[in-house]
């Protein structure tokens, strides 16, 4: 199911719309600068980040874990499974002086076969942080608390997760 033709979004020349993202989801290298925050602090800064791209969503980027400040990244309950990419595991967000954001970031240990390029990666929730950036750019979480997608001017909706939107 998807949102009737003129709710779509139609994309400016240098944006895409979440509606020609595949699915099965697309894993691509991304040429940008990305930055996480916390706690009032970068905990990760690179230019090696991939993301992936799924119908009716917002991309979602996986940055290398050694990114990462030294022990931000620790282990949290939960699991949950993807039918595309496997079964993701979550990690909390801790600093030294306390501040902490619990299953703030997941990743896929073993991910399937065809996303393999998120071995070693992890991926945020851009609401759970102070701030995410792409290019400089600051990220809005996408909406619903499931959903960890990053919109930025780049890309147009209707995004999943938005109130109406669960049968698409």
């Amino acid at each position: 199911m998807k949102p009737p033709q003129e709710e779509v979004a139609r994309p400016g020349p240098w944006q895409e719309s979440v509606w020609d993202y595949p699915r099965p989801p697309r894993v691509e290298q991304v040429e940008a600068r990305v930055v996480v925050r916390f706690g009032g602090q970068v905990i990760a800064d690179t230019t090696d980040a991939v993301r992936v791209l799924e119908t009716s969503h917002p991309p979602v980027y996986y940055l290398p874990r050694s990114a990462f400040a030294p022990g931000v990244l620790q282990p949290a309950d939960g699991h949950t499974v993807c039918e595309y990419k496997g079964a993701a595991s979550y990690l909390s967000v801790a600093l030294p002086a306390g501040e902490r954001a619990e299953a703030a970031a997941w990743f896929y240990p073993s991910p399937a076969p065809g996303y393999r390029e998120l071995v070693d990666r992890v991926a945020v929730y851009p609401g759970r942080m102070d701030e995410c950036t792409v290019d400089g750019e600051r990220v809005r979480p996408q909406a619903g608390g499931f959903y960890g997608g990053w919109i930025t001017s780049r890309v147009v909706g209707p995004f999943k997760g938005e109130p109406g939107t669960l049968g698409w």
